[in-house]
C-alpha cells in the first residue's frame, strides 16, 4: 500500500540525518510520507528565510537538500509529493532508474517496495539503485511475506519475499534494528 509501517519511520529518518545527504532519490514514494519526513528533518531551518522581523517560507530554488522521488501510480498523487519533492517522475520503478545517470544521488532509498517484485527483477532492482547512488542506498522490505493482491493497482501485488542472507549477497551487509522488516544499506 502507498504507506510504511510506523515502526521503520524512526530509524530511517534518523539513520538520514546521522548521514546528511544533500541528494536524496526516494523510489516508491507512495503517498509521499518520507519526501515529507526528510525535507523537514534535513532542511531543517532551511525552510523559512528570516529577515529582520518579517520571515517566509523558502522557495524550492532555496532549497538545500534536492529530494527526488519515483511513484508508479498516479492515484498517489498528494499535495504532499508538491511541496515535499524537487522533481517526481511518475512512471514504473526499473524504468525510471534506467533513464538516470549513474551516481546521479548521494542517497537512494527504496521503502517497502522490494517485495513487490520478483526475485530476478528485485536483483535487478537493486543493482539499479545502486547504479544511481554515489554514497549509500537504503531498502526496507518486510521479513515475513504478507500476500497481497490489489487488482486497482498491480504494482501493489506482493511477489517475493527476502532473507538477511539474500539481502548481503546483493551487498547489502549493514542491517539496522526493526522486528517487522529488514532495514538494510548499501555503501557505495
Amino acid at each position: 500500500m502507498p504507506f510504511s509501517q510506523s515502526s521503520q519511520l524512526s530509524t530511517i529518518v534518523g539513520f538520514f540525518e546521522s548521514r546528511q545527504p544533500r541528494s536524496v532519490l526516494d523510489v516508491g514514494t507512495g503517498m509521499g510520507q518520507y519526501g515529507f519526513l526528510l525535507r523537514n528533518n534535513l532542511e531543517q531551518t532551511g525552510l523559512f528565510v528570516i529577515e529582520g522581523a518579517s520571515g517566509r517560507q523558502a522557495r524550492k530554488d532555496e532549497w538545500r537538500v534536492r529530494i527526488d522521488g519515483i511513484e508508479g501510480c498516479e492515484a498517489y498523487h498528494t499535495a504532499v509529493h508538491d511541496y515535499a519533492y524537487n522533481v517526481m517522475f511518475w512512471g514504473e520503478a526499473l524504468a525510471e532508474l534506467q533513464r538516470l545517470p549513474s551516481r546521479g544521488y548521494e542517497a537512494v532509498m527504496a521503502i517497502d517496495i522490494l517485495e513487490h517484485f520478483d526475485q530476478p527483477q528485485g536483483i535487478r532492482f537493486l543493482e539499479e539503485l545502486k547504479r544511481v547512488a554515489s554514497g549509500f542506498v537504503l531498502v526496507s522490505t518486510p521479513k515475513d511475506f504478507h500476500a497481497q493482491t490489489v487488482e486497482a493497482n498491480p504494482l501493489e501485488n506482493h511477489r517475493s519475499v527476502w532473507t538477511a542472507e539474500e539481502l548481503a549477497a546483493a551487498g547489502f551487509d549493514h542491517i539496522l534494528e526493526n522486528g517487522e522488516s529488514w532495514i538494510v544499506v548499501h555503501n557505495a
